[in-house]
């Protein structure tokens, strides 16, 4: 049984994506049906370029953090440990009006706390 009208209208569809992105670059192949058909090994190229950009984006790079709005919308800190922190905005002020105090506490317990390295 070959493929139905619906994954053969996606895949028209992606591959006349991937060739604007491919004639935008300079790249002009043509075939049959979409008259600009990019090579294959355009599409392996761009697929594998695509590929790498979706990773990039997945994670940020080691040691940086970033922040994002969870799902019941809390405020999440990634990139500190395993696993993100997540507060609540009254919490992150109650927490951030603290600073100064957190800060001369770590100063009066250096020698007792542990550092990750």
């Amino acid at each position: 049984m070959g493929p139905s009208a619906a994954r053969i209208a996606r895949g028209l569809c992606a591959c006349v994506g991937i060739r604007q992105r491919l004639v935008a670059a300079g790249h002009q192949r043509s075939c049959a049906i979409t008259n600009h058909m990019p090579s294959e090994d355009d599409l392996k190229a761009e697929i594998e370029r695509l590929r790498a950009e979706n990773e990039k984006l997945k994670k940020p790079a080691r040691g940086q953090m970033s922040l994002k709005v969870s799902e019941k919308g809390g405020l999440s800190v990634y990139g500190l440990g395993r696993f993100p922190v997540t507060l609540y905005r009254e919490q992150w002020e109650k927490w951030l009006a603290m600073a100064d105090e957190i800060r001369k506490f770590i100063q009066e317990n250096d020698s007792a706390l542990k550092k990750k390295e």
